[in-house]
């Protein structure tokens, strides 16, 4: 049963499945939470795996705290997680904000992550899309932020217009940083994200190891309008982490790679 933590000095909303085989923390999206899309994935991750995952602070049943939006801060709270909690290298699925944040913490601390499947995310703002504008938020998500969130009610409209400045200004990597992602990565991406198919496609190519896979007809939320065929995707690259080997390798042409 999902219940509070103590992650160093903050109270954490926390879910553990049962222990199955190696780590593997899921990490939702941002202004989202664990339970907005968990089962999406889990059938993909769930009798293999050790599944491990938690509200970010100031999202989801997870109290705020300052700058607690920022890229800097989740990734260090991500860190922190797999140190105190899982205590293990983990495989970590990421989307959106869950998947940026998974390619830095392989860059920061590549010895806590075995792989990465990261799920329509971009590794800048700069991406080939619009700036993300302002949305109305509906009653429904007021009447949800107001059961589940430890913040005051109002908050809903400050956190949105902190995360809509981050989204625009943040994440800030290179592919010189993304080179240093040393384990097997897999980019899954809807047809029609935010971001263009170029950057999906200079993320993917940046990364030693990495794998791409584009689901056609789908947005940014891929993982809940294709659910199937999304999770065999999964599923597939979870099961054979060795590097691929094709009949005509034009990019994987360092044997060090295949």
């Amino acid at each position: 049963m999902p219940s509070y933590i103590n992650l160093r000095g903050h109270q954490v909303w926390n879910y553990e499945w049962a222990n199955n085989g190696e780590a593997l923390v899921l990490l939702h999206g941002g202004l989202s939470a664990t339970e907005d899309w968990d089962t999406c994935v889990l059938p993909a991750v769930e009798s293999k795996h050790h599944v491990f995952a938690y509200d970010r602070t100031g999202q989801g049943r997870t109290a705020d705290q300052p700058n607690s939006l920022h890229f800097d801060f989740q990734c260090a709270e991500a860190i922190a997680y797999l140190e105190d909690i899982v205590k293990e290298p983990a495989h970590l699925v990421g989307w959106s904000d869950g998947g940026i944040i998974a390619l830095m913490i392989a860059i920061q601390r590549p010895e806590l992550v075995k792989s990465i499947v990261a799920l329509g995310a971009n590794y800048h703002h700069n991406s080939g899309g619009k700036p993300i504008p302002a949305w109305t938020i509906s009653d429904e998500d007021r009447v949800e932020y107001a059961m589940r969130s430890p913040d005051a009610p109002e908050t809903i409209d400050s956190k949105q217009s902190r995360m809509l400045a981050i989204w625009n200004s943040e994440p800030t990597m290179t592919s010189g940083d993304l080179a240093k992602i040393t384990c097997p990565t897999l980019i899954l991406a809807g047809d029609d994200e935010p971001f263009s198919l170029e950057h999906t496609s200079a993320l993917y190519e940046a990364i030693p190891q990495g794998q791409l896979a584009v689901i056609p007809g789908t947005s940014h939320f891929v993982i809940k309008e294709k659910p199937e065929l999304t999770q065999m995707v999964i599923k597939q690259f979870l099961v054979d982490l060795s590097a691929p080997i094709t009949r005509m390798p034009i990019r994987r042409t360092n044997p060090e790679i295949i």
